[in-house]
């Protein structure tokens, strides 16, 4: 039998006094926890979901979301996670592409559930931040988790739809078990006694793996913070003992501009972990000299559950790299045509292994196309260095060609952010008449910070290439993000007046 669930009864027999999720001051054991999710699976058959169905979710980080989720995992279930802030037109796509049988969602931002759910055979479950009430559990505890095969469905991750609706990757319980236990082990080094700073969301991927699923197979507590905010952030490592750090980027980034943040204790942490998208390098030697905790960055995607490579602690690492492939991981480059690319040559990064999803749901053709010899292309280009290291230079889709050349986004973000002022920048490309794109820059200054235009656009020129620096420099109070605090470029629009 394999169940995703079988870790959270393993651990509470061992580790049961121990807290496993805290919210403030609230703290739940983790035989409170399997206690709360065997009654929401007994909630679950008593309305007759079978093993299959599928569970939506639209929660924040509280402990609701944990608990239901293993709730219905030990049912038996799928679960189809969401992000809180979605309306009810967005979140009627994804009853109907997935077929969701019931939704529990936070009673904060349940209206919108309900507004998606009308004119369906849909039922919406109200829940509050500490999980259901014990009038909303009905039925019989569930004391075992139901049997379900390796390559059974779990969890069904909707990607962001950078092109086209949205399509949900299928993790199966091998999948997310594999790179929780794989995670927890070789990029965190995890024990009962740490605890896992739990900002980044539990409805996306490496949240729920590096931070709900490798704190449970391990014992360790995720302490939770519903919206990320730095200055919260860093006062919680201090107060909660955080002794690992994951993040993304702008979440390094944000924790470096908050005032005072020399005051913060931040003794406590042993490692930091960034994924998501590329660390700009002078982002980390910057959140590494000041707060004294090496950060270590890694790579994967919705797709493959996600970690797929790892700068390891024990081994080499180098900075502006992802590091080499997990184990049970593998890493390739290849070309339009599938064929090997050798040397530094830049190429598609290729994946398969343990972690690789099962496929796009109700998506064969989506499937085929993007894992067409049991390769999963990513859309990522890269380069690997002599000694198997892999460096995301960017993403295929967003690849800049000007006049001809080839200009990739993050180099020109790499020279930019090594400027005084540059709080986060983005870089994208315009349509021009003569040249075909032109490359633009959308910059977010530090607090305080006092700039031109013209200033950051000689600035670049004087690190770049004639044809890649950015002829088009604008300022904006802020960049546009996704729930994660990925910087999105696919929503940067150039000023009217370029």
């Amino acid at each position: 039998m394999t169940n995703l669930a079988t870790g959270l009864v393993e651990t509470s027999e061992e580790h049961g006094d121990r807290p496993a999720l805290r919210l403030d001051d609230q703290v739940v054991t983790y035989a409170e926890f399997l206690d709360a999710a065997r009654r929401v699976a007994g909630m679950l058959r008593a309305r007759g979901l079978e093993p299959g169905a599928r569970i939506g979710l639209v929660f924040p980080n509280v402990p609701a979301f944990p608990i239901v989720f293993y709730g219905a995992v030990l049912a038996g279930c799928i679960v189809v996670p969401m992000n809180p802030l979605l309306k009810g037109r967005e979140i009627e796509y994804y009853l109907d592409d997935a077929g969701i049988s019931v939704v529990f969602a936070w009673d904060q931002a349940a209206d919108a559930s309900r507004e998606a759910a009308q004119g369906r055979d849909i039922e919406v479950v109200a829940v509050g931040a500490a999980g259901p009430e014990d009038d909303q559990l009905d039925g019989t505890p569930v004391d075992d988790p139901a049997d379900r095969a390796d390559d059974d469905t779990v969890v069904i991750l909707y990607t962001s739809g950078t092109t086209g609706s949205p399509k949900g990757a299928e993790l199966t319980h091998a999948n997310l078990s594999t790179n929780a236990r794989t995670s927890a082990k070789t990029l965190m080094d995890l024990t009962a006694d740490d605890v896992v700073m739990g900002c980044l969301p539990l409805f996306h991927v490496f949240g729920l793996t590096c931070g709900l699923n490798a704190t449970v197979v391990t014992g360790a507590c995720l302490t939770l913070l519903p919206r990320f905010d730095a200055a919260s952030a860093l006062s919680m490592i201090g107060r909660d003992g955080v002794t690992i750090f994951e993040g993304v980027p702008t979440m390094y980034s944000g924790m470096l501009h908050v005032d005072g943040r020399e005051q913060y204790d931040m003794s406590s942490l042993r490692s930091c972990l960034s994924g998501g998208s590329a660390m700009p390098v002078e982002v980390l030697r910057e959140f590494e000299e000041t707060f004294g905790c090496m950060v270590l960055e890694g790579y994967g995607l919705s797709e493959t559950s996600p970690v797929a490579s790892f700068n390891h602690p024990d081994a080499e690492r180098k900075a502006g790299s992802v590091g080499t492939p997990i184990a049970g991981m593998e890493m390739r480059l290849v070309d339009d045509d599938g064929n090997d690319v050798t040397g530094e040559d830049a190429g598609e990064i290729a994946i398969r292994g343990e972690g690789l999803m099962k496929g796009y749901w109700g998506r064969p053709e989506a499937t085929a196309e993007s894992v067409p010899d049991g390769w999963f292309r990513t859309g990522d280009v890269g380069r690997r260095d002599d000694d198997g290291y892999f460096f995301i230079v960017d993403r295929k889709k967003e690849l800049i060609i000007r006049g001809g050349y080839n200009v990739y986004p993050r180099e020109i973000e790499e020279a930019l952010y090594e400027h005084s002022s540059v709080a986060e920048v983005a870089v994208v490309g315009i349509q021009d008449r003569d040249l075909g794109e032109e490359v633009g820059a959308a910059v977010a200054l530090k607090p305080g910070a006092d700039v031109s235009v013209d200033e950051l656009r000689d600035f670049a020129k004087e690190r770049l290439a004639a044809y890649k620096y950015p002829r088009h420099v604008w300022l904006l109070d802020e960049l546009p993000k996704g729930p994660t605090g990925k910087i999105l470029r696919r929503e940067i629009e150039p000023p009217e007046d370029l």
